[in-house]
C-alpha cells in the first residue's frame, strides 16, 4: 500500500499504521484522513489479527487537526468537514479485529478522537491527552465530546472539554482512558503486539461480536441486550463455536477458522 501521509507495515498478521507527518506532529489534515479511511478500508480486506495505530517521532501521537484546513469555512463546509471525521472514525471503532493506538506524545483535539476511535489505548509516560478546542472557539468534531464520557464520566469529560487542560499518562490510566502505560514507544508497540497475539488466538467471528455488541451499547435506539441475544445466536451457527466446544471436551487447543 501507497500513502502520503501513512507508513504501513503488515508482519506476521499485524499490521502496523504509522502517521508520518511528524514535521506537522502528525496533525489530520485532509490527505492524512483520505490516507486513514483507506488504509482501514484495506485492512479489512487483508489476513491480519489487528491494527496498532502509531504516530511518527517523538513528540505526537497526533497533535490535533490540521488547523491551517479550517480557515474560511462556512458552517456547512465545517458540518461536512465533521461529519466526514465521523465516518472515518465511526469505521476504525467498527473494526472486527482490535485496534490499538500506541500514544506516544501529544494525543490533542482530533488526536485524541482518534485514539478514542480505537478499541485500546497504550501510553508512553510523555503522553499528553486533551480536548484544547475551546481555545480556538471551537468544539470537539470528531466525536470528542460523545467518546471522552464513555471513558471517563460526564463530569470530568465536560471538564476537560470546558477548560482545554491536558493529562498526562498516569493520570489518563486512572481514570480508563487508556489500558496500559508502558516504559517507551518501542515496549509500547510491544505490548501492542502481545495483547493482539493473545487474542488471535480466540475465535474470529468471537472477537468481532464482542465488539459489535460492546459497541452497541453507544448506539441510540439500539437495544444493547437485545443484540447480544442475537450474536449470541449467530455464532451457533459457525463451525468455531462447534470446534471450540469440542476443543474444550477433548482438552486440546482450539482450530479456529473464522467461520
Amino acid at each position: 500500500m501507497e500513502f502520503k501521509n501513512l507508513l504501513w507495515n503488515l508482519e506476521e498478521e499485524i499490521l502496523t499504521i504509522t502517521i508520518n507527518r511528524a514535521d506537522k506532529l502528525n496533525a489530520l489534515n485532509a490527505d492524512t484522513l483520505t490516507d486513514i479511511k483507506a488504509a482501514f478500508e484495506q485492512a479489512k480486506k487483508e489476513k491480519i489479527k489487528g491494527v496498532i495505530l502509531v504516530g511518527a517521532g517523538d513528540k505526537a501521537f497526533v497533535a490535533g487537526a490540521d488547523i491551517s484546513e479550517f480557515q474560511g469555512l462556512d458552517a456547512q463546509q465545517s458540518k461536512a468537514l465533521a461529519q466526514r471525521g465521523h465516518d472515518i472514525f465511526f469505521a476504525i471503532e467498527q473494526m472486527p479485529i482490535p485496534v490499538i493506538a500506541v500514544v506516544n506524545g501529544f494525543a490533542l483535539g482530533g488526536g485524541c478522537e482518534l485514539s478514542m476511535a480505537c478499541h485500546l489505548r497504550i501510553a508512553t509516560p510523555n503522553a499528553k491527552f486533551g480536548q484544547p478546542e475551546v481555545n480556538l472557539g471551537i468544539i470537539a468534531g470528531y466525536g470528542g465530546t460523545q467518546r471522552l464520557v464513555q471513558y471517563i464520566g460526564k463530569a470530568k469529560a465536560l471538564e476537560l472539554h470546558l477548560t482545554a487542560d491536558m493529562i498526562d499518562a498516569q493520570t489518563a490510566l486512572n481514570l480508563g482512558l487508556v489500558n496500559y502505560v508502558e516504559a517507551d514507544k518501542n515496549v509500547a508497540i510491544e505490548k501492542a503486539k502481545s495483547i493482539i497475539k493473545k487474542i488471535g488466538t480466540k475465535g474470529p467471528v468471537a472477537i468481532a461480536k464482542v465488539i459489535e455488541c460492546v459497541n452497541a451499547y453507544y448506539k441510540d435506539g439500539v437495544d444493547g441486550f437485545a443484540a447480544e441475544v442475537d450474536a449470541f445466536g449467530t455464532i451457533f451457527n459457525t463451525s468455531d463455536v462447534k470446534e471450540g466446544v469440542q476443543a474444550f471436551l477433548e482438552k486440546r487447543k482450539p482450530d479456529f477458522q473464522g467461520k
